[in-house]
């Protein structure tokens, strides 16, 4: 039965899908590079945020009294090219700015504007995820992807073109305006791939939508390095050049399907909805298919619209959607950002020359880790492979926690917590990485969905926000153990998806509805959905 599936999945993955599925995360690219590109130029555009708003750091507003040079601020380079404001003449930072008229206020000003474009991204995405279920119906999955690609190409464009106006507001105002798209395209994109995949591919597919953050994020790693774009001459282009990728599945859209699924149920579309299953598949019969969208038609034919209310409210809902929720929760609040985070550090303090490279080494773990995981996601199943995630993530933080404990006392406890970087990323890869993208798509049928995957959108964004304004106070408050805070989290998680979390794999938008349907069923629910299909599928 496994190799007949095998051959089927083989036999469906025609050049018209493998475009759409391609064109279609080229918005997680974008996701990913957005994600990644603000850390490598952090001295440089603060620095240039230093000059533009005439603010000098603290040491260089009165003489050093003791006659000997103190400490510079890690934020503002002792010496940078810098432009004077009202001159234009380039030189050294030194002596060179007049002081702002409080002093003191100066490095929480530099703070405020930078701290505000980190997280700014976060709210845009807050905010626009509410809208992906109502502009996905309104204009399709395809035009929807076209039109709010017009927002990444304006947010990038305000980035590249920083250095011809106020950098900081327009860094700022991009930084918003890409968090609009990745808002928008989070949502849009496993809706799309996981209505245009057919069911033996759907999980293997879903993955791309890490693989894909991940290589953005890797992409920006390498290109933020000093002697590549990472400098001051250079950082503009850096910060708005994913705005490539946008002009880049502007394009390919326009060659790609509407999912056949909207057609069919959405729009009642019979003909439009098998020609495009036809250019999806080949040759294949599109028959069955259609028959199952006919069936999901007429169970959501039946129920009323759903809203983002009527998940919570409805106990015909509110069980996957706290799975779909606990999922997305349990993707940012695993520590994965606390891990790259101390990576570096990590990595000195173990006597690594090049810390910078060891961190780009972790970033080429987490993309081969991914795509190892695209092939291992529909042999092991979606339940397996997120339990065994979370169980390695969990043992990896433990590990993590006594390494840096111990690491006053025993030089080689370095080491230990080089280890467990490498498998916390591993395992977060094998996981909880990739299956929040795809799974709440396979949870809910046609009807629920765009609520469903709004929903858990914003929860991934609000998550992502929390985490990125949060942590550095909870690091300096915890110190070495902070990841504690992050090993009780993942036993919760653990838990969690073991008594809940229902195996996808392998079944149809409504046999996996069925499960929820059933009173309040636990998570094993591998053969009662075998007993739904009759043993149809392996």
């Amino acid at each position: 039965m496994e190799k007949k599936s095998k051959m089927q999945a083989e036999k469906h993955l025609t050049g018209t899908l493998v475009l759409s599925v391609f064109t279609a995360v080229l918005g997680f690219f974008q996701y990913g590079y957005s994600l990644g590109v603000i850390n490598a130029p952090q001295k440089v555009i603060e620095a240039h945020y230093a000059r533009v708003l005439g603010i000098v750091p603290m040491d260089r507003l009165a003489p050093n009294t003791s006659g000997e040079d103190g400490p510079i601020p890690s934020t503002v380079p002792s010496t940078v090219p810098s432009t004077i404001p009202g001159t234009g003449a380039w030189g050294s930072t030194e002596g060179m700015l007049a002081p702002p008229e409080d002093p003191a206020a100066s490095p929480h000003v530099l703070t405020m504007f930078w701290s505000l474009s980190v997280s700014v991204f976060a709210i845009g995405g807050m905010v626009s995820s509410f809208t992906v279920g109502w502009i996905g119906d309104r204009l399709g999955r395809v035009k929807a992807m076209l039109v709010v690609n017009v927002l990444s190409i304006v947010g990038n464009l305000l980035m590249g073109l920083a250095k011809f106006g106020p950098s900081h507001i327009l860094i700022i105002a991009g930084r918003a305006i890409t968090g609009l798209y990745c808002g928008l395209s989070s949502g849009l994109v496993p809706m799309y791939v996981s209505e245009v995949s057919p069911t033996a591919l759907r999980g293997a597919l879903g993955t791309l939508h890490q693989l894909a953050i991940v290589t953005g994020i890797l992409i920006s790693q390498v290109l933020g390095l000093d002697f590549l774009l990472g400098n001051d001459e250079m950082w503009p282009l850096l910060l708005g050049l994913s705005g490539v990728a946008a002009l880049l599945q502007f394009f390919l859209l326009l060659l790609c399907p509407e999912s056949p699924r909207y057609l069919y149920i959405k729009l009642g579309k019979v003909e439009e909805a098998k020609k495009s299953l036809k250019r999806l598949r080949g040759n294949c019969d599109p028959m069955k298919e259609i028959a199952e969208m006919e069936k999901e038609k007429q169970e959501a034919a039946s129920e009323k619209k759903v809203s983002i209310g009527q998940l919570f409210t409805s106990s015909k809902y509110r069980q996957a959607v706290i799975v779909a929720l606990m999922v997305q929760i349990s993707q940012q609040f695993s520590g994965i950002n606390a891990i790259f985070y101390y990576s570096t550090n990590i990595f000195e303090r173990a006597g690594v020359d090049q810390p910078v490279y060891a961190t780009i080494g972790v970033g080429v773990v987490n993309t081969v880790f991914t795509v190892i995981s695209v092939f291992l996601v529909e042999k092991a199943g979606r339940r397996s492979l997120f339990l065994a995630g979370l169980m390695g993530m969990l043992l990896s933080a433990v590990a993590m926690t006594v390494g840096l404990v111990l690491l006053s006392q025993f030089a080689w406890m370095s080491y230990v917590s080089m280890i467990a970087i490498f498998l916390f990323v591993i395992f977060f890869e094998v996981g909880p990485g990739p299956i929040p993208w795809f799974i709440v798509a396979e949870l809910f049928s046609q009807g629920p969905r765009p609520a469903a995957i709004a929903i858990a959108g914003f929860c991934n964004w609000a998550c992502n926000f929390i985490v990125g304004m949060c942590f550095q106070y909870i690091a300096d408050l915890c110190g070495s153990y902070v990841f504690v805070i992050f090993a009780v989290l993942l036993l919760v998680f653990l838990l969690f998806a073991y008594l809940k979390v229902p195996e996808t794999k392998g079944k149809s938008f409504e046999e996996i509805a069925a499960v929820f349907r059933r009173k309040k069923l636990p998570a094993k629910t591998m053969t009662e959905l075998e007993e739904l299909r009759g043993g149809e599928v392996a």
